[in-house]
């Protein structure tokens, strides 16, 4: 019974070795891989070996016949260059008693019909207790197709190597041409534009003369215009051009990109409007100069293409701020001919253009787009661009730059605190107003707006009138009906000098600037504004008044004032006050018997009225009117000060209409009495 047991145990082991056995075979073939064995006695040595069907076939044989199970039949085979380096690893891979070395060797054999072959083989014995070999057994694979792929492949890898090393030779030859093609044409060039301007600048050559040399100049800086370009497409290809990384005031950058867009567009007859959207910061980190040379590139298409009578609007926005970065987009839109929708997919192409005949009509290289888009792209930007032929186009410009530590001039030691100031913009553009309101409010400045020269002159009137004049004045150039000159014309003849007034414009203003200093403007800035810029300005224009001039004052000792003030202890209160400035005061219970009193006295005899709005019989305003209007020699120039607890705008310009010099809020500072008196005094 026990024979019979283990019989069928040794069966049923049998059937699993064939089983895995057969399992291996269908693993080989689906693989195309062969298997062989070697088997070792005690002592270490090798005993049998065995080659599968699978191995040979491999190899072009069919059966034992052809190649015996002896290590021979396949040593034989191994290429000459092989056999050294093969054996010797096949020979320590069973020497290695520790058992960690595998055997994994890539080698060529001679097939019996297909010539040599690479072949990889890997192998591991088992081993006894001792280290002394089992069983050698590996695994063998055809890698031929695999190696011929791969040395195509360093062949390839070698033929473009050399190709590449072809490529930047010719560059580097280029760069080299265009170096100094570019010094032997801007040599010649500089000559040609230099005595160019001094012949233009010849009184006695002809008009016809001027108008040849005219030509030259604008054909020779056309020309420095195309080296340019080439040299910066150049510099592109090659790598060679770079971005930096620093500090730059961002508001000067784009002040510089407008004098000469205004400028272009002035002598095209074109509607140049720039500006700002969000906080857009005075100074970031970043490339001003590629920055600046992208925005000029396509302001200056814009300005070329399009016709006279047409706009062009740049505006700038901050549209995200992260980790210190701060994305800007810059959008600029043209009413020009348009680009049609067949070649915007090409815009960007070197040397592309939609019509040829651009060239002659406009100059265009068709390098422009390329270089800016290269440019933007390396300033790790996007850029996009929509167009309808005949309608205009629109690019936008996407770039994140660093912020900067220092934001605005607000940080910078000043004269006046910022909190402490009042500004008035007037705009006739409610957006540029609105935006004003903005960077000012930044700097904790209060901000009051207009949107044309007859409010402006009208608000000053009112707040002169309080002695709650501005501290800064910002005027709009180009506004419809009254324009900025004459709007600081007007406001100089209530406020005097001392109040600095800044003219915005987005244009050059050397063409008005005599004009409008005539007229009382302090200095010009560019628009958007910036604070820091505003700030700036300000502070110049500042120092400037406090080092041309004090405003004179008069002593008050010994002046008279006539006091209307229906409230006694009002009365009383406001004639101690005068008094600790040795003033003399004649006090009236109302406005009637104001002026009567005025009127019983010889002209000069009272200094001054300092006029209550609201009391019987006669209120303050009408009590003005009446004087006023008397035959007195002084009832037109004598000072006449509102005294009142009512200070909306609509109650000082009933004031001024009645003809009062100031009015003052109740209850009524002693300072600003006093100062009132003093500057109305020495008039």
């Amino acid at each position: 019974m026990e024979h019979t047991t283990e019989s069928n145990e040794r069966d049923a082991l049998y059937a699993k070795l064939q089983n895995e056995a057969a399992s291996l075979d269908t693993i080989h073939e689906m693989l195309g891989s062969g298997r062989w064995t070697m088997d070792f006695d005690e002592s270490g040595a090798m005993t049998n070996v065995n080659w599968s069907d699978e191995f040979r076939r491999m190899l072009g044989y069919r059966n034992l016949e052809d190649f015996p199970n002896v290590l021979e039949s396949w040593s034989d085979l191994l290429h000459p260059d092989d056999i050294e380096r093969v054996l010797k690893a096949f020979n320590e891979t069973i020497a290695d008693y520790t058992g960690k070395k595998t055997y994994d060797v890539e080698y060529r054999l001679l097939t019996k019909n297909r010539g040599y072959r690479w072949y990889r083989a890997i192998g591991k014995p088992t081993r006894r207790s001792d280290g002394s070999p089992i069983t050698y057994v590996g695994v063998f694979l055809d890698i031929t197709d695999q190696k011929d792929m791969l040395d195509k492949l360093a062949q390839q890898r070698e033929s473009l190597n050399a190709a590449l090393e072809e490529a930047n030779l010719a560059n580097k030859a280029k760069t080299a041409f265009l170096s100094n093609m570019s010094h032997e044409i801007r040599t010649p060039m500089n000559a040609i534009i230099g005595l160019n301007n001094i012949a233009l600048n010849d009184p006695t050559i002809s008009a016809q003369t001027r108008e040849y040399l005219e030509r030259i100049g604008v054909s020779a800086h056309h020309l420095l215009g195309i080296i340019n370009d080439i040299l910066d497409m150049s510099r592109i290809e090659s790598g060679r051009m770079t971005i930096k990384s620093e500090e730059f005031s961002f508001a000067k950058m784009l002040e510089q990109v407008n004098t000469i867009v205004s400028g272009q567009c002035n002598d095209k007859g074109l509607q140049y409007d720039c500006r700002t959207v969000g906080k857009v910061e005075d100074y970031y980190i970043g490339d001003d100069m590629k920055l600046r040379q992208v925005l000029i590139n396509i302001l200056g298409n814009a300005v070329k293409f399009t016709p006279e009578g047409g706009t062009i609007s740049f505006i700038i926005e901050d549209v995200n701020r992260l980790n210190h970065q701060a994305t800007l987009r810059f959008t600029i839109r043209d009413t020009g001919i348009g680009i049609s929708k067949e070649f915007l997919p090409r815009i960007f192409d070197a040397f592309s253009q939609e019509d040829s005949s651009l060239t002659s009509q406009f100059g265009s290289t068709g390098l422009g787009m390329p270089i800016t888009k290269s440019i933007v792209e390396l300033m790790n930007g996007h850029i996009e661009v929509e167009s309808e032929k005949g309608v205009g186009t629109t690019f936008t410009v996407t770039i994140t730059l660093m912020q900067a530590d220092r934001k605005t001039s607000e940080a910078d030691e000043f004269e006046l605190h910022p909190h402490d100031m009042t500004v008035l913009v007037v705009d006739d553009d409610r957006i540029a107003c609105d935006h004003a309101r903005l960077v000012l409010s930044h700097l904790g400045i209060t901000c009051k707006t207009v949107l044309s020269g007859e409010e402006a002159v009208e608000l000053v009137r009112i707040h002169h009138t309080r002695r709650e004049d501005f501290n800064l004045i910002l005027v709009d150039w180009k506004m419809p009906g009254m324009d900025g000159v004459e709007t600081t014309r007007q406001i100089r003849s209530i406020v005097g000098n001392n109040t600095p007034i800044i003219v915005l414009t987005s244009y050059s203003w050397e063409d008005i600037e005599e004009e409008a200093r005539e007229a009382g403007v302090d200095t010009f800035a560019s628009k958007p504004l910036f604070a820091g810029t505003i700030m700036d300005e300000f502070r110049t224009a500042f120092r400037k008044k406090n080092s041309d001039s004090v405003r004179p004052k008069a002593d008050l000792r010994g002046r008279r004032v006539l006091l209307a003030e229906d409230v006694v202890i009002n009365a009383e209160i406001m004639m101690m006050v005068l008094s600790m400035r040795e003033m003399d005061v004649d006090h009236a219970e109302n406005g009637k018997i104001a002026v009567t009193m005025y009127q019983a006295h010889e002209p000069g005899y009272y200094d001054a009225i300092l006029m209550d709005m609201r009391m019987p019989e006669m209120d303050g305003l009408e009590a003005t009117r009446t004087i006023r209007a008397s035959d007195q020699a002084d009832a037109k120039t004598i000072p006449i000060i509102a005294l009142t607890a009512n200070a909306f705008d609509e109650d000082v310009q009933r004031s001024m209409q009645a003809g009062l010099n100031a009015h003052l809020s109740k209850p009524v500072e002693p300072d600003l009495l006093f100062e009132t008196l003093e500057e109305l005094l020495a008039e």
